[in-house]
């Protein structure tokens, strides 16, 4: 890990500590069998996998990683139904805009709340992906960052470094992106600032606290995500 929190597991893309025991990062099919070794001797036993079923599938690039993962409590935790309507409507082809999450949390509540008890009821460590790492991984990466009592730059610096790093792996993503391309400074930045200044928005209005206790997280779970994320923040 570097001074910035970035993970460095073997074949990991857009990896991150978010605080304490909890990690999040990009697909998890692009680890290898030493990149899984070295996750769990950083302390992970608990996998989130935030995606679709759909979108579960390995790739011939893929690196073959034998009973690597066999060390790992696999849970699956989709936070959203990419068919429903109004979703749909508004993040098509995917949700890729911090400007959406506000109605990815009315929409799906529940299933937001579910990812907390995954990690709340995880035994070690947790890495919590999606497929680039960037918002439905930011999402819940920022919902984390606030119930810790991360600051307002903590929030925003977090979401921004995961932009720009699955940015750079566009750069050179063979085959490429069928929805994605690498975009030069002069076009990121002005994303990284509204985007960042959305994530901050959506957390800060949220209130994560009260939102997971309104949907069925209790004050234990709650207690159990916090000593994950080493945070000493009274409930």
């Amino acid at each position: 890990m570097n001074a910035r929190g970035q993970i460095g597991w073997d074949g990991a893309v857009n990896a991150w500590l978010v605080a304490g025991s909890v990690y999040r990062m990009g697909r998890r099919e692009w680890l290898t069998e030493a990149g899984w070794k070295e996750a769990y001797r950083d302390g992970v036993r608990t996998i989130i996998d935030l995606r679709n079923p759909g979108e579960r599938q390995r790739r011939p690039t893929d690196p073959e990683v034998g009973g690597a993962l066999a060390a790992f409590d696999l849970v699956l935790g989709p936070t959203e139904d990419p068919e429903n309507p109004e979703f749909k409507a508004l993040c098509d082809p995917y949700l890729n805009d911090p400007t959406h999450y506000a109605a990815n949390a009315r929409l799906f509540p529940d299933r937001l709340a579910a990812v907390f008890k995954a990690v709340a009821a995880a035994p070690g460590g947790v890495v919590i992906h999606c497929s680039a790492g960037r918002d439905r991984s930011g999402m819940i990466a920022a919902m984390l960052q606030d119930l810790a009592g991360a600051s307002d730059s903590e929030i925003v610096t977090g979401y921004q470094a995961a932009m720009r790093s699955i940015n750079e792996r566009h750069r050179t993503m063979w085959p490429p992106h069928p929805h994605e391309r690498y975009l030069d400074e002069e076009t990121l930045a002005p994303l990284l600032e509204s985007r960042g200044a959305k994530v901050l928005d959506f957390v800060r209005q949220l209130n994560t606290r009260d939102f997971l206790l309104r949907n069925g997280v209790t004050g234990p779970e709650l207690d159990a995500v916090l000593a994950a994320l080493g945070a000493r923040v009274a409930l």
